[in-house]
């Protein structure tokens, strides 16, 4: 097969592989993504296959991080189709008792639903929102930046002054389980913090899990939860079209089965019909961390201390994800007064803390914790008026142990699916008892179908490896690798497996994009030179004789 030559190659057309591409052709870089599935957008995807007349997403679909993200914003989607929709409201959990703590985008609004479940908790949320924005937008840069956040941590170090200084960590630091009971006297913003905690795999009574929950309320408050209108897929389309639109190439149903090395740096690409794909400046991988290290570079090719930390790299929980097209909206037992684009379902903040317990302890769970998505009552043109385009995703442990239900071994095949389908259609019901009798079609994806959706998406997994803050930060995805530049020279991870991890920001892709603009020639003579000395150097340790 013949060789094709660029500056770059970028591999895996996800969103942090297009923002990546995107940002490098900005810089007059030739570049060229190449993706494995036929369509581009990784995780970022729609289609019309539950049923013809309803769109669904097949993984992600709220983008509060996008709404946020400096990065996102830079580009200016919206110049190439990119059009967001907001649902009346952003977030409902329902209470048993019928009543519904909600999240909207107006601060009175979510004050006077909170004060409806706690006389006093409305003014306490003012004040929180009002925290919030002195400190809210350092955090988040200081989240999504490079490692160390040195600009970003200033700021955020000097607003934290005007907010309480110490306190205000303590709080930031506190479980996501105990937060919401801090000042409030009612259920309902204890219920909107470790419903959000629950996106990630932190255990909601795990010190640092109040900053993802409080991290994802806050935005839902200050920037709800948008959804591409049209689908998921318009905003992986937009970014494809504005990279095209630079002249940038994007090749789809091309596997890549390695990177190729030469001289002692990453080289290129070849495919898996053998074609190659050279790369005169870097290779960008939006690929998960353990396929990249062992699969796409062999292990024998990688330095032994990657390999050794690299055995202890942790994946995220699985999930399963179930769709429905139902021919009227959701028929709720108890209404929600707006209603939402998001549902939590749990009865308590303890169910939701059990039901995540029992996945890190390796347990399925009898009830999980369900996050759902009324994506026709956030965006009317997901389907035909007054019907609803629902899915709802649970997580499941990688590796199955035990089974707090029916006997669900965790070989995930189409009978375990479906059963465990059933068992989050029956949490719905609880809530929602005439559901069956507006379900048109339903679907089930189970981890096997996801990974096979998306190879990044290993067992499942969402977010490319643990949120645990032990592979956090200077920690993702193995100690010693915080930044996109990784031991093999040339290579960058742009994946949510790089600093600052899962969420649709773009934030490992710009920082990938960066590394690779800011490394120096003489930089891009040298590391080479020394990788292969110690290569050299460690060939003949590892062959000398013993005395």
């Amino acid at each position: 097969m013949p060789t094709s030559a660029y500056d770059v190659v970028v591999v895996g057309a996800g969103p942090n592989g297009l923002v990546a591409a995107n940002l490098l052709a900005d810089a007059g870089l030739e570049t060229v993504v190449v993706e494995a599935q036929p369509d581009v957008g990784g995780a970022v995807r729609s289609a019309r296959d539950v049923h013809p007349d309803y769109v669904h997403d097949t993984f992600s679909s709220f983008y509060p991080l996008a709404a946020v993200s400096g990065t996102m914003r830079s580009l200016d989607l919206e110049q190439h189709g990119l059009e967001w929709s907001h649902a009346p409201a952003v977030l409902g959990h329902p209470l048993p008792d019928g009543s519904w703590a909600m999240l909207h985008r107006d601060v009175e609004a979510t004050a006077r639903s909170l004060d409806a479940l706690g006389a006093g908790d409305g003014d306490v949320w003012r004040q929180w929102v009002d925290d919030w924005r002195h400190v809210g937008d350092a955090i988040v840069d200081s989240l999504t930046t490079p490692f160390p956040p040195v600009r970003a941590g200033a700021r955020t170090l000097w607003a934290l002054r005007e907010v309480g200084g110490l306190d205000y960590v303590r709080r930031l630091l506190a479980p996501a389980s105990a937060l919401g009971r801090d000042g409030f006297r009612g259920p309902g913003a204890a219920l909107l913090i470790a419903g959000n905690a629950g996106h990630a795999d932190i255990p909601t009574d795990a010190a640092g899990s109040g900053l993802m929950g409080l991290l994802m309320t806050m935005l839902g408050q200050t920037v709800g939860f948008p959804v591409p209108r049209g689908g998921a897929g318009e905003l992986a389309a937009a970014l494809a079209r504005r990279f095209t639109s630079l002249g940038g190439e994007i090749r789809t149903s091309a596997r890549v089965d390695r990177v190729l090395l030469g001289e002692g740096r990453a080289v290129g690409v070849r495919l898996a019909d053998g074609g190659v794909l050279a790369a005169d400046r870097a290779v960008v991988a939006d690929v998960v961390a353990s396929s990249l290290y062992g699969e796409l570079i062999p292990p024998g090719e990688l330095p032994a201390r990657l390999r050794r930390r690299m055995s202890r790299f942790t994946l995220d929980p699985g999930t399963v994800k179930v769709d429905w097209a139902l021919d009227g909206r959701v028929p709720w037992s108890s209404p929600p007064p707006v209603a939402p684009g998001t549902v939590h379902l749990a009865d308590s903040v303890a169910a939701i803390t059990q039901a995540l317990a029992q996945v890190s302890s390796s347990t399925v769970p009898a009830k999980p914790f369900l996050i759902v998505g009324q994506m026709s009552t956030a965006d009317g043109t997901r389907s035909p008026a007054g019907t609803e385009s629902l899915w709802a995703y649970a997580h499941v442990p990688q590796e199955v142990r035990h089974d707090a239900g029916d006997g669900i071994t965790g070989r995930w095949d189409r009978d375990e699916v479906e059963r465990f389908a059933d068992r989050m259609q029956r949490r719905l019901e609880a809530y929602a008892p005439d559901l069956a009798s507006r379900i048109v079609a339903r679907r089930a994806l189970g981890p096997r179908e996801l990974e096979a959706r998306d190879a990044n998406l290993v067992g499942g997994a969402i977010n490319g490896g643990t949120s645990a803050i032990h592979q956090q930060l200077v920690f993702r995805p193995v100690p010693g690798n915080g930044r996109a530049s990784t031991p093999v020279p040339g290579l960058f991870l742009a994946s949510a497996s790089a600093h600052p991890g899962g969420g649709v920001h773009g934030a490992p892709g710009a920082n990938a994009a960066r590394a690779v603009l800011a490394e120096p020639a003489i930089v891009r003579r040298v590391r080479p030179l020394v990788a292969r000395m110690r290569t050299s150097n460690h060939h003949r340790l590892s062959t000398r004789s013993p005395r």
